[in-house]
């Protein structure tokens, strides 16, 4: 069954741990929340359907063994776990970005598993899986989009449950400025990362396949 694929480019990873490094982003198509300050609506809908053997041949055009695949909601397709388990077999580092209402194990849990966790802006807090949070292991990671102290408050305490766990707060653009909610994180005493996304800091916020 194919997948059906966004885009896929080469780009510095802006966001998690691994900010700053070079991947290779394969975004799949569909999304089944719409969170309000949601900046990849053109995921929502367009995409062309291609299989695991279209996309390998694409990625391997680029000299990089890192992988992201994100979206919309890459676990919405069916054939994204074995997409996962395809690179991974194929010695590629993978990280998998899903906006945290559905089963994180759907996919190799030697995927790098970025769940961003709903805060109550989005308008989706509600449809978070907060089971996830259990689910994680080692090499995944918790990212909280922050609007507003009603966003933080919420994000706080779910940080401190799960603070054994990488976990990265980012503020919404042009909602909460960065120097706010740095400033709550130290009032707060939080061991969390402090996410701005480098790649629009890097190029036009709004430009694609960055």
């Amino acid at each position: 069954m194919p997948l059906q694929v966004n885009e896929i480019f080469y780009s510095i990873q802006g966001e998690s741990s691994w900010a700053g490094l070079p991947f290779i982003f394969i975004r799949l198509t569909g999304c089944n929340l719409r969170c309000s300050y949601c900046d990849t609506r053109y995921a929502y809908d367009e995409g062309e359907k291609t299989t695991i053997e279209g996309i390998l041949p694409q990625i391997k055009a680029y000299d990089c063994l890192r992988v992201e695949i994100t979206g919309g909601e890459p676990l919405l397709q069916e054939e994204t776990p074995a997409l996962v388990s395809r690179l991974l077999a194929a010695g590629y580092t993978v990280l998998m970005e899903t906006n945290g209402s559905l089963n994180i194990n759907l996919v190799d849990s030697r995927c790098h598993r970025i769940v961003d966790i709903k805060c109550p802006s989005s308008g989706m807090a509600g449809k978070n899986d907060l089971a996830n949070i259990e689910r994680l292991t080692a090499g995944d990671e918790l990212k909280f989009v922050i609007a507003n102290q009603e966003d933080f408050a919420f994000a706080r305490e779910i940080a401190v449950r799960a603070s054994r766990h990488k976990i990265n707060f980012a503020p919404v653009s042009g909602s909460l400025s960065p120097q706010i909610l740095a400033g709550w994180i130290l009032e707060n005493n939080l061991n969390v990362r402090l996410q701005l996304q480098l790649h629009k800091i890097i190029w036009q916020p709004e430009r694609r396949g960055v």
